[in-house]
């Protein structure tokens, strides 16, 4: 993969539906070399923690391909690199969709730094705000197209050019896009609880992704 936009920005306090709202997903390409820290990069904040941010959070990666869709998608939308609160745009090249192909506990080198994969993106309801439409964070989710987030495991400096090279994967692979299926089924079958398993076994994978499909295998009947 190759990293073709770094996009940072600070939250900034937007009207929505009457009222003012605190936001960090406003994000912009930034020219030459920037510092990738523990939590994030210079220049780039989040508005809301809870949500946002955070070792597991540091930095989120969307696909270029996912432009080509949504530029379909989106007709008339002017779509620069970091509408959708990327940090990291990346061109997987003919990999298919990066959902797919990147899985948990993926470990990554790219400039100077390491990051390894956490989670998939859930959208929340700020992506409507970014894109002025209260239907874009379901079509979003629908879509499969949600990126991913990395934490730092070691600290450096990245730009725009620099190759994502994978170094080390997790023995219990399991794709983004699978715990992303996981999170949204409605019921599981064998398929399912094999795969939450092994994603239970992921130590990348946080706590409160781990707690919530513990909650699932016990509602089946299998933890």
């Amino acid at each position: 993969m190759k990293l073709v936009s770094v996009n940072t920005g600070m939250p900034r306090e937007v009207q929505w539906h009457g009222r003012m709202v605190a936001t960090g997903i406003f994000k912009e390409p930034v020219a030459g070399r920037v510092a990738l820290r523990k939590l994030n990069l210079d220049g780039d904040r989040q508005a809301d923690l809870s949500v946002h941010g955070g070792e597991y959070k540091a930095v989120y990666c969307y696909s270029l391909a996912h432009y080509d869709y949504w530029n379909k998608e989106l007709r008339g939308q002017e779509l620069p690199m970091g509408m959708f609160g990327e940090n990291f745009t990346l061109d997987g090249g003919e990999d298919g969709l990066m959902e797919e192909s990147v899985y948990l506990g993926d470990r990554f080198s790219v400039g100077t730094a390491e990051v390894t994969v956490t989670q998939p993106r859930l959208p929340f309801y700020k992506l409507g705000v970014r894109f002025g439409s209260d239907d874009m964070v379901k079509r979003f989710l629908a879509s499969g197209r949600t990126g991913f987030y990395v934490a730092v495991v070691r600290e450096g400096e990245v730009g725009a050019g620099d190759e994502m090279r994978v170094i080390a994967q997790e023995a219990n692979a399991v794709a983004v896009s699978e715990i992303t299926h996981l999170y949204v089924v409605k019921r599981y079958g064998e398929e399912e609880i094999r795969a939450i398993r092994r994603a239970l076994r992921v130590e990348e994978l946080p706590e409160s992704w781990k707690e919530y499909f513990r909650e699932r295998l016990r509602q089946a009947g299998a933890d």
